[in-house]
């Protein structure tokens, strides 16, 4: 492989220094929470790492869309590490909101629609990079997945919209919240500052792991062609 990328190189380290400042904005910065307590300090990470999840299974969809149009396994590298990246954010927001969901729903899992809706969306990519290990031509491989990352796309915008469209308990943070909705709070300057700082905290975080990510692909896919070579 070749030598690190002097920019990628600044981009980890960038990326370290805003997660640390994201986590003193989260855990110290932001006031304490008057009702809800200190267990609402997890929905600052807990919503960027779903934003994070769900933006990176739509760039899946863009790469595969890419590879349709190019087939070049550029693009299908690319797909494949944005879903990586992405089903480990959406699990982290998923462990983060069930943590909050029990002192404040008095349950771990409840099947809310938005729950419900992303859970089905983890398992759906769970299942691609399952099914992916069963095709072993890599032409193959990247037109099944560039088909199957456009079509799971679809859950990224009804996991989303699940807690307008439809009866939740589910708090809508941004926007008119649910009157059924348990846990919804007014955020202070304070707490929007810590917000907005993680989600642009876990953006560069996100490219700067796809980036890693991507160098890792090239890498295989080299060692994957080199192995094909030797059995012809």
């Amino acid at each position: 492989m070749n030598a690190k990328p002097r920019a990628l190189l600044i981009l980890d380290v960038l990326s370290a220094l805003l997660l640390a400042a994201a986590t003193y904005l989260a855990l110290i910065y932001a006031p304490l929470e008057a009702v809800m307590g200190a267990v609402q300090r997890v929905f600052y990470f807990h919503v960027a790492s779903a934003w994070i999840g769900m933006l990176g299974f739509l760039a899946a969809g863009v790469a595969g869309i890419a590879y349709l149009r190019t087939q070049n396994l550029r693009w299908d590298i690319v797909e494949v590490a944005a879903v990586e990246i992405s089903l480990v954010f959406f699990f982290i927001a998923i462990v983060l909101g069930s943590i909050w969901a029990r002192p404040v729903w008095n349950t771990w899992w409840t099947w809310d629609p938005r729950l419900t809706t992303a859970a089905i969306t983890e398992l759906i990519y769970i299942a691609y990079l399952m099914l992916r290990q069963g095709i072993e031509d890599p032409n193959r491989r990247a037109r099944f997945g560039a088909v199957y990352t456009l079509v799971g796309a679809v859950s990224v915008p009804i996991t989303f919209m699940a807690i307008r469209l439809f009866r939740t308990i589910h708090p809508v943070v941004i926007g008119s919240q649910s009157a059924e909705a348990q846990g919804g709070f007014n955020m202070t300057a304070d707490m929007k500052v810590a917000f907005f700082f993680a989600l642009f905290a876990f953006t560069v975080i996100f490219a700067d792991l796809l980036w890693n990510r991507i160098r890792l692909g090239h890498l295989a896919q080299e060692v994957e062609q080199r192995k094909l070579k030797v059995m012809q």
